[in-house]
């Protein structure tokens, strides 16, 4: 009786387990030292947020900082993105299994602001970076736009959505954005912890339902 030799079988160099094993250490310390800086920068701003004031929430030593970041402003070019994208990670995982646009579109709203009252300093990162950090802010804006963009497409494609054009789906997707941001001033900030009135949330799908017919 023969066996069949398979990729488990064979031996791997030691060498190459030593290596995936610092890439995986220095991938949390990335991520580490991303999640330390958007928690300062929350806190304190960008311009308060010192390498000393995020290597110390990172529990690191500054020396370590600069084998991932070149300075200061380097993280800062790339931190909004890289939260931005955990927050669209958080939201997706809340509209999964939705069945249509409406749908996808109140369970997103509720997670935005859901997202906030569990990382309230995201909104400092967001709103300071256009000035300091204009770069990331840019990168953000054009990630979260198309992400919107795409969802509103495929809305058009199974008949959804009518009488807005390919152009206009990119204005359609700032209008809600901002509608959020505003929303999140107005009704929560000031009170992060405290739910968005549900009211409001039907104000907006009252909007959004007739609006989009």
């Amino acid at each position: 009786m023969t066996s069949e030799v398979t990729d488990k079988d064979v031996p791997r160099p030691a060498g190459k387990a030593r290596r995936s094993t610092r890439e995986m250490r220095a991938e949390e310390l990335r991520n580490r030292i991303f999640a330390s800086a958007s928690t300062v920068v929350g806190r304190h701003g960008y311009a308060e947020a010192s390498i000393g004031r995020i290597t110390e929430e990172a529990g690191i030593a500054q020396g370590t900082f600069y084998l991932y970041f070149e300075s200061r402003q380097a993280l800062f070019d790339v931190l909004l993105p890289h939260v931005g994208v955990d927050m669209l990670a958080y939201i997706s995982k809340k509209v999964h299994g939705a069945e249509s646009f409406l749908e996808v579109e109140e369970r997103g709203f509720r997670a935005f602001f859901s997202y906030l009252r569990t990382n309230p300093g995201f909104v400092r990162v967001l709103n300071e970076a256009e000035v300091a950090a204009p770069i990331a802010h840019a990168a953000h804006m054009k990630l979260l736009t198309e992400h919107y963009v795409h969802s509103l497409e495929r809305s058009v494609a199974n008949g959804e959505i009518k009488r807005f054009d390919g152009r206009e789906l990119e204005a359609l997707a700032y209008i809600f954005q901002s509608a959020r941001s505003y929303l999140y001033m107005r009704y929560v900030k000031g009170h992060e912890k405290s739910k968005l009135p549900e009211w409001v949330v039907d104000t907006y799908m009252k909007l959004v339902r007739h609006g989009l017919k």
